[in-house]
């Protein structure tokens, strides 16, 4: 009988071969020590993120339950959901967006310059986590003197023992909540010209048809929201990404080659190893699937890392391949709780290997430096010490 446990360092480092076994043998599984249901079949996983009468964002997206009760986004059900999922959306307009690239290329330049003459450098600790810091900070208005620590305070806030939870964790979350709110008790003293004090600017309406600004609790939450989700998962997602190009250097050379196909391999790398591998759930009703029931007021974990490894949906699925045709992607969410901050992250992450590639075509990495951060649901490394193999075109 397989047995699941997402806090396992072993399951951790290599979900898939699990993974596999649970679509095959039990794609509605059970883990009643832990508490939590998991589906992991492509087409469930889909089911289920647009279900959200059913499966419920309230009680928390975590196993542990966590974050329930939190004012986040991502733990609201509609019309509040809505509400709140409207206003922020104004940062994330195409046109937005758009105009972000030349400050996202600027940057990795920047980052990638200073170790250009290296032999080796740490992808994460010198490129990864300060490229998407960096963007999401001068969009919401961090200050460069509190950045880094914003970065350390997210990643306390994401990690996890075996045991599940730390009180570190807790903690952490607390402090960068101050850190924040301070700063938008600075921004009500003192307006700049970015989004905290937009939507301090903007009237909203809620569910009762009134017009309100937000409060300074709700803007610290979206502060502290765009500022955790707005860099985590970009700074895992760039080492996957370079580990899959490790070990399938031809494609690499094909992207070096042709550097129109990058877009197509960000793709690949959100599903071959997305940065989030699941998304926590809550039954409002009885749910019966493939002849297993579900009993209502259950969490139920929609296991994104494996959907995108299901073989029922991507032939092959364990291969990396830039050229895979992938029509509806979930390794962002999706229905009404679609990452608002995908189109970035996926600007980010293609900016981000062009700049690389372009400086630095041939690399492997040091296997003994590699070193896992054991987090809630987002999988990445906290280092990955790449090694640059010099050639007569790079030297």
């Amino acid at each position: 009988m397989v047995e699941y446990n997402p806090f396992n360092r072993e399951i951790v480092h290599n979900p898939f071969p699990v993974y596999k076994r649970l679509r095959d043998e039990a794609p509605v599984y059970h883990n009643p020590e832990i508490g939590f249901w998991a589906l992991s079949r492509y087409e469930d996983v889909i089911a289920a993120h647009l279900d959200t009468d059913t499966f419920s964002s309230a009680h928390g997206v975590t196993i542990e339950g966590v974050d329930r009760g939190a004012p986040f986004l991502i733990v609201k059900d509609p019309p509040e959901h809505t509400l709140h999922r409207k206003i922020v959306a104004r940062m994330f307009t195409p046109r937005r967006i758009a105009r972000l690239e030349p400050f996202v290329r600027a940057t990795a330049a920047e980052l990638l310059d200073r170790v250009r003459d290296a032999d080796r450098f740490d992808l994460v600790q010198d490129f990864s986590f300060r490229l998407p810091l960096e963007v999401i900070s001068e969009l919401i208005g961090i200050p460069v003197s509190l950045r880094e620590r914003v970065h350390e305070l997210s990643d306390r806030i994401a990690a996890r023992t075996e045991e599940g939870t730390p009180e570190d964790a807790y903690r952490a979350g607390a402090e960068l909540w101050e850190l924040l709110a301070g700063l938008v008790r600075e921004r009500r003293r003192d307006p700049g010209d970015d989004v905290i004090t937009l939507l301090m600017n903007t009237q909203v309406e809620d569910e009762d048809g009134r017009m309100r600004s937000l409060s300074d609790e709700e803007l610290a939450f979206r502060f502290l929201e765009l500022a955790f989700a707005g860099h985590e998962t970009v700074a895992k997602l760039i080492p996957n990404g370079a580990i899959a190009l490790t070990w399938y250097p031809d494609q690499r050379r094909e992207l070096v080659a042709d550097p129109s196909l990058i877009p197509n391999a960000v793709e690949e790398m959100l599903r071959w190893d997305p940065p989030s591998h699941y998304q926590g759930r809550w039954t409002t009703r009885e749910v019966e699937l493939h002849g297993v029931t579900i009993p209502a007021d259950q969490r139920v974990i929609l296991l994104t890392g494996s959907a995108v490894h299901d073989e029922r949906k991507y032939p092959e699925p364990e291969l990396f391949d830039i050229h895979r045709d992938i029509d509806r992607h979930v390794s962002f969410g999706f229905g009404r709780h679609l990452c608002l901050g995908a189109s970035l992250a996926r600007l980010e992450t293609r900016v981000a290997f062009e700049e690389l590639l372009k400086r630095f075509p041939d690399f492997g990495f040091d296997e003994s430096g590699v070193q896992r951060h054991y987090s809630s649901n987002v999988r990445g490394l906290s280092s990955l010490p790449l090694v640059i193999e010099r050639t007569a075109a790079t030297v």
